[in-house]
C-alpha cells in the first residue's frame, strides 16, 4: 500500500471516530435539555401546511389542549404543523419544544418553541421524540411524517420500546391508508391483526386528548 493510501485511510478513521464523539455529544445535549420535561405529546406533519390551511388550526387547537392538561408539547421545530403546535402549545402557556434538523435545504425553526434543540443527526432527534413522548399525535404529512409513525408502530410491534397512544387525526386524510393496511397486509398475513391495535383514527381535537388520557396518567 502506498503512504498516500495510507495517509487517507489513517485520515478516514480519524474522522470517524470524531464523528462519533459529536454523535455523544448530540445525545447529551438532548437527554439534559429533556430529561426533567415531564409527560409530553410528539406532534408530527407537513412542513409545508399554511398558516390558512384547516390543518394548522386543528393543530394549534390540539396542541393548546395538551398544554392546558399538562403535557408538554414535542415537535421538529419547523414550520406548517409543527410550527402550528408549538405555537398552539406557547399560546395556551404550555411547555413548547422544537427539535430543529439541520438541512442542506435550510429548515428555519420557528418562533414559538420555548425550548430549542439543533440536532445534525435525524437518527438522534427520532431518539428524542420517542424517549420522552407520552403519545404521538399525527397529522397529514409527507414522507417525513410516514417515517415518524411508521417507525414508532414498528417499535411497539417489536416490543423494543413501551406501548403509547399513537393518534393518526383526521379521518379522510388516513383512511385510504388504513384500509391499504387491512387489504393488503393483513390479507396477505405480513402483519398480525392485532397490529392495527397500535394506533388510532381522530377527526377533532378534543378526541386527541381524550384518547390521549385513557392510557396515560399523570
Amino acid at each position: 500500500m502506498s503512504k498516500e493510501m495510507q495517509y487517507i485511510i489513517d485520515e478516514f478513521k480519524i474522522e470517524e471516530a470524531w464523528r462519533l464523539f459529536k454523535i455523544m455529544g448530540e445525545f447529551v445535549s438532548g437527554v439534559e435539555a429533556l430529561h426533567e420535561l415531564g409527560p409530553a405529546v410528539s406532534i408530527f406533519g407537513s412542513a409545508r401546511i399554511t398558516p390558512d390551511n384547516p390543518v394548522y388550526h386543528k393543530t394549534e387547537q390540539i396542541a393548546a389542549e395538551c398544554a392546558k392538561n399538562n403535557f408538554a408539547v414535542i415537535t421538529g421545530g419547523g414550520g406548517g404543523v409543527m410550527e402550528a403546535a408549538n405555537k398552539g402549545a406557547a399560546d395556551a402557556g404550555g411547555t413548547s419544544v422544537g427539535l430543529n434538523i439541520n438541512l442542506p435545504m435550510e429548515q428555519e425553526p420557528n418562533p414559538y418553541a420555548n425550548i430549542k434543540l439543533n440536532f445534525d443527526y435525524f437518527f438522534i432527534r427520532k431518539v428524542m421524540f420517542v424517549k420522552y413522548a407520552s403519545a404521538y399525535v399525527v397529522m397529514p404529512g409527507g414522507f417525513g411524517t410516514l417515517d415518524e409513525l411508521f417507525e414508532a408502530i414498528t417499535l411497539i410491534q417489536t416490543l423494543r420500546i413501551r406501548k403509547f397512544p399513537i393518534i393518526l387525526c383526521g379521518k379522510k386524510h388516513w383512511t385510504g391508508l388504513v384500509q391499504w393496511i387491512q387489504e393488503r397486509l393483513i390479507s396477505e398475513k405480513l402483519i398480525s391483526p392485532a397490529d392495527l391495535d397500535i394506533f388510532q383514527v381522530v377527526d377533532q381535537p378534543e378526541d386527541v386528548v381524550k384518547a390521549i388520557k385513557r392510557i396515560v396518567v399523570l
